[in-house]
């Protein structure tokens, strides 16, 4: 480096990392030796991946900088170490010019981000309000029962015409309960009782509950891997997921027939760093439909709660999809172009004690 250039990277406020093309750090900066407690001394050498311990798949994203030459831009990751508790921050992956392979990543706390007065995450705000939401269901739902209930006695003492007004009431305050359900199971959820699984007969009961009800009007197609083993989840959850997202894709097509794949394959290459370690990941689960898409301005937040992209939506849907599957250590994304939209799931395969239990 140059004087210039020495003086830029030690001055950098935000921790930042060179590593070469074997994912090795080469360089950090001071900011990221307070982040790490540690001295470059002694973590160059050593593997970014397993020196930071990040909430997110940033090993196949950094590949993917390298193939593509451009930089890359993470919201929103829990990073720390194995010494550490994770801090919530912003990641930045950029290719570094003459050096094929090297990657600089800059991590920049939310923390650090708020005080220079930028505003506070969409998920921290959503936590909040789910919270708030949750005490507000609690102390509603008892007088809507009220009122549902005096609604039905004044209708058995009313004309046809006027009992159209109580049965309205009657109705919409069901609707109304019906949120409210939603609102205290999404933060009630129970821990997932686990077990080794079977994916395809869980989706088969996922697919003829849907194509009797709310997908009657959509053809379900499957393409299988009838190879894959176990995994190890709470079978109703899974469920649930799986119905959550197959509703999803029916109600894309705005009520015409349309076509929902049901993929399921085997991916080795798929991992996710947690606090605890990497994670392979390579049960993977498709939810394909050819409706028309995500708007894209709610395509990144999608999976964060009160987000929607349906008129009356109530946005929890998704939020409790990515809740479950967060609680299980798998990953859940979404890729959506009109004609499009592929939402998959990414689970471990069960222990090996587990499966023998499975298949006895």
């Amino acid at each position: 480096m140059t004087r210039f250039q020495d003086v830029l990277w030690q001055s950098l406020p935000v921790p930042a990392i060179m590593f070469d093309a074997k994912d090795r750090i080469i360089e950090i900066n001071p900011a990221a030796e307070g982040f790490l407690n540690a001295s470059k001394r002694h973590v160059v050498g050593t593997s970014v991946f397993d020196t930071f311990v990040i909430d997110a798949q940033v090993d196949e994203q950094a590949k993917r900088v390298r193939e593509e030459g451009a930089p890359l831009f993470m919201n929103n990751v829990d990073v720390g170490t194995s010494q550490s508790a994770p801090v919530n921050c912003n990641i930045q992956i950029a290719p570094m010019m003459d050096m094929p392979g090297h990657l600089l990543m800059l991590l920049e706390p939310r923390v650090l981000a708020d005080r220079l007065g930028r505003s506070m995450s969409v998920k921290s705000a959503a936590k909040s309000a789910i919270g708030m939401s949750e005490m507000l269901a609690h102390e509603i739902k008892n007088p809507l029962a009220g009122i549902t209930g005096a609604a039905q006695l004044l209708s058995m003492n009313l004309s046809a015409e006027d009992r159209e007004m109580t049965d309205l009431i009657v109705s919409e305050t069901r609707r109304i309960l019906a949120l409210l359900e939603q609102v205290e199971q999404f933060g009630n959820l129970r821990p997932p009782t686990r077990e080794a699984i079977n994916l395809h007969d869980l989706l088969d009961r996922a697919r003829k509950s849907a194509s009797v009800g709310f997908a009657a009007h959509m053809a379900l197609l499957e393409d299988y891997d009838p190879s894959l083993p176990p995994t190890f989840v709470d079978a109703d959850q899974l469920l649930q997921v799986l119905l959550n997202l197959l509703k999803n894709a029916a109600e894309a097509s705005g009520g015409a027939p349309g076509t929902i794949t049901l993929r399921t394959f085997y991916d080795l290459s798929l991992r996710l760093r947690r606090k605890s370690g990497a994670a392979m990941l390579p049960l993977n689960i498709e939810i394909i439909d050819d409706g028309p898409g995500l708007p894209p301005e709610i395509e990144r937040d999608v999976f964060e709660p009160f987000v929607s992209g349906r008129e009356n939506g109530t946005g929890l849907g998704l939020a409790l999809v990515s809740k479950i599957i967060s609680d299980h250590d798998g990953w859940v994304s979404v890729n959506s172009v009109p004609g499009r939209t592929v939402f998959r799931i990414s689970l471990p395969v069960a222990p090996k004690d587990r499966q023998d239990k499975e298949g006895t």
